[in-house]
């Protein structure tokens, strides 16, 4: 009898369309041994079931796994893993405390310095200072040009390169209306890569996946959210790296996931500066779209999406 997968998408979040999409593959890429069935959370937060309205402990009862293909606030961010443990359904991806700390990039940065790994200089800022002070402040500590960020959001929403005062303290503000507690750290020039990481894969406790070299089309300053979704990137899978780099950037994509507590899966973000390797950040429900890094890196070890699926199934199941 086929395992009944209630494969969760959409959300209340911005990345509601690229959660569809990544909900959308799953779907269609199961193995035979699976039923899938659509569990769609809409913008306002009412719950689908095969394209019918019905309460969560209805749609947990009716499967057996929930694969979570949600990205973003209550996604991503510990509050449906809440829910989902509650009800005592297993599902795929990391827990409630690993979502929280991924989620909040001033947490995240914490726990990958107290594992050793090299972070961007930044400060924080939230909405009880003006832009002009917090600019003036954050000038003290970190030169131009910087990155501005929300504290907890994803696929690069809301992310900025600011290369002047008067610009900063303007994206300041902008930035604040998106999330009441904001990044800035030092803007890094270098190479931008990334490397999955898969628990219990091929006879190893962290598995490693081969690292994807980022490049943005040349009129984007970094790997922005239509750089990641407009097909215009290049991705060069397995990145052109000698072995010492590459040997780095594996041992410190294990270190934060370990850092963080992830399960199941994660992918970590990096840049190559001259003053050595420092980690972004770290996902922890890596988007599974046609055009995502995972299933590429996954397909580069001679493995396929479909093989992906199952392996994160059965370490849901614990099978």
């Amino acid at each position: 009898m086929a395992i009944k997968v209630g494969v969760l998408r959409g959300g209340i979040s911005d990345e509601y369309k690229i959660s569809l999409k990544t909900g959308e593959s799953v779907l269609a890429n199961l193995p035979e041994k699976y039923s899938g069935h659509d569990v769609i959370l809409n913008k306002t937060g009412e719950w689908y079931f095969q394209s019918m309205p019905a309460y969560p402990e209805r749609i947990f009862r009716s499967v057996d796994v929930i694969f979570n293909a949600l990205h973003g606030h209550y996604g991503e961010d510990g509050k449906v893993q809440q829910l989902l443990e509650a009800f005592n359904i297993p599902y795929t991806g990391s827990g409630i405390l690993a979502s929280a700390l991924g989620m909040n990039k001033i947490l995240s940065r914490e726990a990958f310095a107290r594992a050793g790994l090299k972070v961007p200089v930044g400060d924080y800022a939230n909405d009880n200072e003006s832009s002009f002070e917090t600019a003036r402040r954050i000038m003290r500590k970190v030169g131009p040009p910087w990155v501005v960020k929300p504290v907890s959001s994803g696929s690069s929403i809301g992310v900025s390169i600011v290369k002047n005062f008067d610009d900063l303290i303007k994206t300041i503000g902008e930035t604040l209306n998106l999330d009441n507690r904001i990044i800035v750290e030092e803007y890094l020039a270098g190479r931008e890569v990334t490397c999955g990481v898969l628990e219990r894969f091929r006879g190893e406790e962290h598995y490693a996946l081969p690292i994807i070299e980022i490049i943005p089309p040349a009129d984007s300053d970094f790997f922005d959210y239509r750089a990641k979704y407009s097909g215009e990137t290049q991705e060069i899978c397995p990145a052109n790296l000698n072995l010492e780099i590459k040997r780095m950037i594996e041992d410190m994509a294990r270190k934060a996931h370990i850092a963080l507590g992830c399960r199941h899966y994660s992918r970590a973000d990096f840049i190559i500066s001259p003053r050595g390797i420092y980690i972004l950040e770290v996902n922890t429900l890596p988007g599974l779209t046609a055009e995502s890094l995972l299933p590429k890196a996954v397909k580069a070890v001679g493995s396929s999406y479909s093989e992906l699926l199952d392996h994160l199934i059965s370490l849901a199941l614990k099978i």
